[in-house]
């Protein structure tokens, strides 16, 4: 399963106790009946996506909102600035390679759904490379009269011939996905497609796929909506002729395939995912069904010479190895009675494990030390253990890796940080020589900048960082416009990161820009992400009132100049925010979120999030997700900032009826609040650079509006 897709963003759990789940089957119906007495929802109509009605609303709201916004003098210098940026030809085309080639997918103003190109080494390491168009995005959609997106390419190794696109219609989860030949640079007739549904392809060999998708009737989709059946798909015949290999239970998350290859053998495993963090996983094998012995919530993150390699999510007593390890064993050991596991490192209270990557010869390790980057090679020894060097990057940014493949040993690594932009070096495996490829330039006057990282102290206590990004002659004045951005959720770190556009439609305008590090997140890894689950999903929300409040006890803003941003599981938190402590803001940009939390798990890709949340059909976990959930805690007797909300008519992961509820309710209470729904875009919230300078340049706006 990718967890990029079905999780909240841009992704182990604490599950209900026992005495829960033996109540769960009973309560159900009570609670439901409970709560129909307790509130009626009278905005529910408004949860029908595309219907008519509810698209007038829309239609309405998005006129009075674009009028409002668009009215700041600087609006269209701000669209102007974000344009430029998105289109601009300095970006770096970050690539992979495929066989001869490397090959990048790139936007601009005249690709405006931009193409899939490719070109050679020796011609990619110029500063104009040559480049030649291998699909192109626009030209699908005009002959297909289709709002096309591009979602990627899946290519059978090591051959690279073969490969399965994804085109989303308007950016939404859901793809269809067609096969396609890279040295022909068509499409394949006859060859590997499917119709529009959240699928998953993956090759077994060049006329073999494991596929799990929508097969409808009783091999339908999950209860989260993704699919629950895998089968084995022969060329040449129809899906419905596929091979049956498994079938997970309605109320999992998803059912997968995933082929694992080190380079000179390969394994097999279906993963029934029970929930976002547990999951099974079954070594397939001739027909066969193996389950491996491994705790259902580690993380399987590789396979390298004949191991398997698992993240711990809890403590392993059993052989007292950390919560947050990285640990391997063989396969036969794995499915044995008594796995037998050696341990390749483990994290810190200063830190947490980003990334594990594996090349032929080693295994590499990206490291968060207190939420900044460090990077380790891990040389396996003939005795068994391990030689490891660090490879040498600044350790005040963030760097990740990418292109990295067990048939060889150099590999790219990207590195940014908040005042330097994005460099793409390539790194020789062998002596960890750093050859520095691309640099974007400096896109907004970053030397007028400076970056410090402070640490807040939570009501439990806990020291939380943060980033703050200001004028190096900054007045500590409290008036300061300062945007404070935050997510907090799903084991994901927010990291330094360049954002021209942050550079110019912000820092350059006299805001100040605030990164948050609270709990929910993976910053200090899963015990950092844990202590905000289910019950304690209040943490997070402390967490991040500290941290405004910090700013404003160091007179950085106050709350008349601060402004607070997140999307998705972030626009959760910003809805919290909003209904728990009004008084602590005057601006809120709510983006693709999460808001009615009575029906979250029934709308779209919501059940999937119950791992997270919990479950509002269950009495005693309704009783602590009501007290957060922002939808229910709008009280019309307290005074709130104008909030914006944004959305997307495409997105099929968080229902857009979330944010027009939410919006409705807070009008007929008479609270003053701005909305825009974007036509496009999916999760994302843009399906095209001018959307999304159009989008972000809204949301600049309305800060600058409300906070200078």
């Amino acid at each position: 399963m990718n967890k990029a897709l079905v999780s909240l963003c841009v992704l182990s759990s604490i599950t209900a106790t026992a005495a829960f789940a033996e109540q769960a089957v009973v309560q159900q119906t009570t609670v439901k009946a409970a709560l129909m007495a307790e509130q009626t929802d009278s905005f529910q109509w408004l949860e029908e996506v595309e219907g008519k009605k509810p698209l007038a609303w829309v239609t309405e709201k998005n006129a009075h909102s674009a009028a409002a916004i668009k009215s700041y003098k600087g609006f269209e210098t701000l669209v102007d600035n974000s344009l430029a940026i998105l289109n601009s030809k300095d970006r770096i085309p970050y690539a992979e390679r495929k066989g001869e080639y490397l090959y990048n997918f790139w936007k601009d103003e005249t690709h405006v759904r931009g193409i899939y190109r490719r070109t050679s080494l020796a011609e990619y390491v110029k500063d104009d490379p040559k480049w030649e168009t291998v699909l192109d995005i626009d030209a699908i959609a005009k002959a297909d009269d289709v709002s096309w997106v591009f979602k990627g390419i899946n290519c059978h190794t090591p051959d690279n011939t073969l490969c399965l696109v994804s085109l989303s219609r308007g950016g939404a989860d859901a793809v269809e996905v067609r096969e396609f030949n890279l040295k022909t640079k068509s499409f394949i007739k006859n060859g590997f497609l499917l119709p529009e549904a959240k699928s998953d392809l993956t090759w077994l060999n060049q006329d073999q796929v494991f596929v799990a998708t929508d097969f409808g009737g009783t091999e339908g989709m999950t209860d989260s909506g993704y699919a629950s059946v895998v089968k084995l798909w022969q060329r040449g015949t129809a899906l419905d002729k596929a091979s049956f290999i498994y079938q997970s239970d309605k109320s999992s998350v998803a059912a997968g395939a995933q082929v694992l290859d080190d380079g000179e053998s390969k394994i097999v495993l279906i993963g029934d995912y029970h929930t976002f963090y547990t999951a099974s996983h079954f070594v397939y094998d001739q027909g066969k069904l193996t389950e491996l012995n491994i705790p259902k919530d580690a993380e399987i993150k590789g396979y390298f010479k004949g191991n398997i390699y698992l993240e711990l999510k809890s403590e392993l007593t059993s052989q007292k190895l950390a919560q947050g390890a990285v640990v391997y064993a063989p396969v036969a050991s794995l499915i044995s009675a008594k796995p037998e596991y050696q341990l390749l490192t483990a994290p810190d209270a200063h830190s947490a494990i980003a990334q594990v990557a594996f090349s032929k010869s080693a295994v590499y390790v990206n490291y968060l030390e207190d939420v900044k980057s460090k990077l380790l090679r891990f040389e396996p020894k003939a005795d068994s253990s391990w030689v490891q060097t660090p490879v040498a990057f600044d350790a005040n940014g963030s760097l990740t890796i990418f292109d990295i493949e067990q048939d060889r040993d150099d590999f790219y690594v990207d590195y940014n940080s908040f005042l330097e932009p994005s460099s793409l070096y390539e790194v020789q495996g062998n002596t960890l020589a750093i050859n520095k490829l691309k640099s974007l330039p400096q896109q907004f006057d970053a030397e007028r900048f400076v970056t410090e990282q402070y640490f807040a102290t939570s009501k439990d206590g806990t020291k939380v960082p943060y980033f703050v990004v200001m004028d190096k002659n900054l007045k500590f004045n409290g008036k300061n416009p300062t945007l404070l951005y935050g997510y907090g959720g799903f084991e994901i770190s927010l990291r330094p990161k360049y954002s021209a556009t942050i550079g110019k439609n912000w820092l350059e305008q006299g805001g100040v820009y605030v990164l948050s590090n609270i709990r929910g997140g993976g910053e200090y890894g899963p015990a950092w992400h844990q202590a905000a689950l289910k019950q304690n999903r209040h943490k997070a929300y402390e967490d991040f009132e500290a941290i405004a409040e910090d700013l404003i006890s160091r007179n950085i803003t106050s709350s008349q100049h601060l402004g607070i941003q997140g999307g998705s599981n972030g626009g959760l938190l910003m809805g919290a925010a909003l209904t728990r402590r009004p008084d602590l803001y005057n601006a809120v940009v709510c983006q693709v979120p999460l808001l009615d939390m009575k029906r979250f798990s029934q709308l779209l890709a919501g059940a999937s999030w119950m791992g997270e949340y919990g479950n509002p059909d269950i009495a005693e976990e309704w009783a602590y997700i009501k007290t957060y959930s922002p939808y229910h805690n709008l009280d019309k007797s307290k005074k709130y900032p104008k909030a914006f909300f944004t959305t997307s008519t495409r997105d099929d992961r968080v229902h857009p009826g979330h944010a027009r509820k939410m919006v409705a309710k807070m009008e007929s209470m008479g609270i003053d609040v701005l909305y825009y729904e974007n036509m496009e875009g999916g999760h994302a919230g843009a399906a095209d650079n001018k959307q999304a300078a159009e989008l972000s340049s809204l949301v600049y706006a309305y800060l600058l509006q409300q906070l200078k």
